[in-house]
């Protein structure tokens, strides 16, 4: 089960981010994670957004250059080792994990992350059967 993460190319240079976040707040789009990555150059912000054609439209028609990205989301047991185990289980499977960043729930059991990894069906059925619940996009702002 793959969600649409949304993945925006930015001028490393003050008010950047502030500016994508309000274009995406000025269409109505909530933003659920986010995730930002730099170099001397430029940034790749990476969001969880509510409405993900909505925010894509809004960010073009301002001039930004985006992609939609297929990742899971994977609700983890927020105690000491929670993550290490789910990601010894993509380990063993052989699955790689390009990336990941998290966001804690309003739950306090547990953190959702974000995974891009290289196979989402075969990480997710790797996942489940260790116990590790995937959840939806919709699931993602009930949390």
């Amino acid at each position: 089960m793959s969600i649409e993460q949304i993945s925006v190319f930015l001028e490393n240079r003050s008010g950047r981010l502030a500016e994508a976040a309000k274009i995406m707040g000025e269409s109505g789009v909530d933003l659920r994670a986010m995730s930002i990555a730099d170099t001397t150059d430029f940034g790749i912000l990476r969001v969880i957004v509510s409405d993900t054609k909505k925010a894509l439209e809004a960010l073009m028609n301002a001039g930004y250059a985006v992609s939609v990205t297929p990742v899971i989301a994977a609700l983890i047991d927020n105690k000491p080792g929670g993550l290490a185990n789910s990601l010894a289980a993509l380990a063993e499977a052989g699955i790689s994990v390009e990336y990941a960043y998290a966001f804690i729930t309003c739950r306090t059991s547990d953190a959702c992350v974000i995974l891009r990894v290289t196979d989402n069906g075969r990480a997710a059925a790797v996942l489940g059967a260790a116990g590790t619940k995937i959840v939806s996009a919709d699931e993602i702002f009930e949390l």
